[in-house]
């Protein structure tokens, strides 16, 4: 089988779960004997672009010409089975989907957020969950709050684009949900049910977990507001310095200075800064119980998947898909400071006995060998047009 894996990556200045999963699906695909045809464009591109290509990029949500030529070349020159899209912006636009279907060519979408409703894909808006574009036959208010990039042109452009390709993506042939919430919310934006596959992501397996550590760890690519960073430290403040032993927090971004603060005059929390991949091994053989606790409903945070693995709880706020990720490997509480501080000290007494539920749930639902197979089998169905209704 011939597969197109089409996405636009995220700017590497800006770490990004997605672009990693899309990676290793691309490998896990190719490990499993499927030819991968990369479609990939970077937003790193955008700089060396030349004046005549930079003039069209205030288009290019809408509609990416050179995308679209040379994704037909593509088609005509390897005549691929499917194509599975990814993130489309603002490279690659949505139009992916009508090129590809000129060629009698099927379309899967991974969702990864909620971008066919939110212009920012997020659902979260100055430091709290929105809905406002929900439901609305023109996402105004995305252009009245600047949800995009915190400017009103591009969220005017986005806007237009999310309304003149409502159609394209009610036409695309099978969508991959990641987990049950977001496939709720395919069916809200009119998605027929029986196109929809839940499959969440996987990640490779790191072989047998460590002994346990000590005390807890919160790492991210991006240290920010909607990551819940503010949330955690405002309840871990409300115990004594030491009482839930160590809290190491890693990642980089606006709220680092937040974080070095509180390091600061709390002897029980330790700022790690960014970590490369063998410093995150460490941390998390280092530490007890995982957290994530994301304030916006975060769609399926690798790193729950990454503590899973490791054979390490994870205690996450009940948002999103946490409690899908989590299941019995822990615990979910309410986004609030107060029921967060309440779980740290159990967490702590718990987390010895949740450990071996936790590498289960990973090599029950998020092993490699268990996601491929699934995105396989929705592969062929799609290709014998028995997942489009």
């Amino acid at each position: 089988m011939k597969v197109v894996v089409a996405h636009n990556r995220y700017r590497e200045a800006q770490p990004s779960g997605e672009n990693t999963i899309v990676d290793l699906e691309i490998a896990q695909l190719a490990e499993a004997g499927v030819e991968v045809l990369p479609f990939l464009r970077s937003s790193d591109e955008i700089p060396d672009m030349s004046p005549a290509a930079k003039a069209l990029l205030p288009v290019s949500p809408i509609y990416a010409p050179k995308a679209q030529h040379d994704l037909a070349d593509l088609i005509r020159t390897h005549r691929p089975d499917v194509l599975h899209l990814h993130n489309p912006y603002p490279l690659i636009s949505p139009w992916i989907v009508r090129t590809a279907h000129r060629f009698g060519l099927p379309v899967l979408q991974t969702v990864h957020n909620y971008r066919q409703v939110c212009a920012s894909g997020l659902y979260f808006r100055d430091g709290g969950i929105c809905h406002d574009c929900r439901g609305k036959a023109l996402p105004l208010p995305a252009v009245r709050h600047r949800c995009y990039r915190g400017s009103a042109a591009q969220s005017v452009l986005m806007a237009t684009a999310l309304t003149v390709h409502r159609p394209t993506w009610r036409s695309v042939d099978g969508y991959l949900a990641l987990t049950d919430a977001i496939k709720d919310h395919l069916v809200a934006y009119g998605i027929p049910a029986e196109r929809i596959t839940v499959k969440p992501n996987a990640i490779p397996d790191p072989g047998p977990p460590a002994p346990l550590g000590d005390g807890f760890l919160f790492f991210s690519g991006r240290l920010s507001e909607e990551k819940g960073v503010r949330l955690l430290l405002d309840a871990w403040q409300r115990h004594p310095d030491g009482a839930n032993g160590p809290l190491r927090i890693a990642g980089d971004g606006d709220l680092r200075p937040l974080v070095e603060s509180v390091a600061a005059v709390r002897g029980d929390v330790v700022f790690l800064g960014r970590l490369d991949r063998a410093g995150i091994d460490a941390a998390l053989r280092g530490t007890a119980v995982v957290l994530a606790t994301p304030t916006w409903h975060d769609v399926l945070p690798t790193v729950v998947l990454e503590a899973l693995a490791a054979g390490r709880p994870v205690l996450g706020t009940a948002l999103g898909g946490v409690p899908y990720e989590v299941g019995d490997a822990g615990w979910t509480v309410a986004a609030d400071p107060g029921a967060l501080a309440d779980a740290l000290p159990v967490a702590r007494v718990e987390a010895a006995v949740k450990a071996p539920l936790a590498r289960a749930r990973y090599e029950r639902t998020f092993h490699p060998d268990v996601v491929t197979k699934r995105l396989l089998d929705t592969y062929a169905s799609l290709v014998q047009g028995t997942v489009r209704s």
